[in-house]
């Protein structure tokens, strides 16, 4: 035991010989290597020494391809240099574009106008130069329901009606659940409705100009009489029968009328009627206030 630590020392000292064996060879072969090189350069240098004509007219011959790699070498480094500076301005560019703002997609049908008519405007009427938006458009057709309201208040130039002394032009008119039976004959425009005046049984003077709405439109109003029976509804529902029994008595003197009289809403026979009372509820439509509880 006591011999292998011995041993070991033995070769840990032989081992760091050997490198210093080696050291000097190398620092010898530099100097060698010196030499020959020095040796070498004097050989070079007298070559051409020796051989100056035939040195002088190589070149010449020599000298193409010689200058071509010459003038290869710019160009490629004039190419290198484009690469890397266009390298540059795509980078510089590429970072010019990045922090452009974001644009704003496009809406769809923005390009279209808007296309509103305004209330009281005639959409297919032929366009106009002026602005259909422009408050002036609104008073044209005021003034032209003006003009229709003054037509329809004017008389009727066209009736032709025969008032022979014994003419007479029965008709009956409904409204609700009133019925007017009336007579037309020739006289001086007096009313006679359940054997009294018209103003004793309809006292409200709207009620009696819708009556007399009838004859002042043919123009008649004071050359024929009017004798009516009025049974059910009430002042009003008698009133609307009334006039619709005239309307008719007037298209039975002259049936060329019924265009205008049907024009102005005399021959119509108004269908509103009370609704009926529904089952759970106080009327028609009211209800009972709920209750939650």
């Amino acid at each position: 035991m006591a011999d292998e630590p011995t041993e070991h020392t033995d070769e840990e000292q032989v081992e760091p010989t050997e490198p210093t064996a080696e050291e000097p060879t190398a620092a010898e072969d530099t100097p060698t290597e010196a030499v020959e090189d020095t040796s070498e350069q004097p050989a070079a240098v007298e070559e051409p020494v020796a051989e100056e004509p035939a040195a002088v007219e190589e070149p010449v011959a020599e000298e193409s391809p010689a200058e071509e790699p010459v003038s290869e070498e710019p160009v490629a480094e004039e190419s290198a240099a484009e690469e890397a500076v266009s390298e540059d301005g795509g980078d510089s560019e590429s970072e010019d574009e990045e922090p452009a703002p974001r644009v704003k997609p496009a809406v769809p049908g923005a390009h279209l106008e808007v296309d509103i008519v305004p209330e009281g405007v005639d959409p297919l009427a032929p366009e106009r130069s002026d602005d259909p938006y422009a408050i002036e458009e609104y008073e044209e057709p005021q003034v032209e329901e003006e003009a229709d309201s003054g037509q329809l208040s004017e008389p009727i130039s066209t009736a032709t009606i025969d008032l022979a002394a014994g003419a007479r032009y029965k008709a009956t008119g409904k409204r609700k659940t009133a019925i007017a039976r009336v007579i037309l004959r020739p006289g001086s425009g007096a009313y006679l409705v359940n054997g009294r005046a018209l103003d004793e049984h309809f006292p409200r003077v709207t009620l009696q100009r819708n009556i007399r709405q009838p004859l002042e439109t043919v123009g008649y109003q004071e050359r024929m009489d009017v004798v009516a029976r009025l049974h059910g509804g009430g002042i009003s529902a008698q009133a609307g029968a009334l006039r619709h029994g005239i309307s008719r008595a007037l298209l039975e003197a002259d049936p060329n009328l019924r265009g205008e009289l049907k024009r102005r809403g005399f021959l119509t026979r108004d269908s509103r009627a009370k609704e009926r009372k529904k089952a759970g509820l106080k009327k028609a439509r009211k209800r009972p206030q709920f209750s939650k509880r």
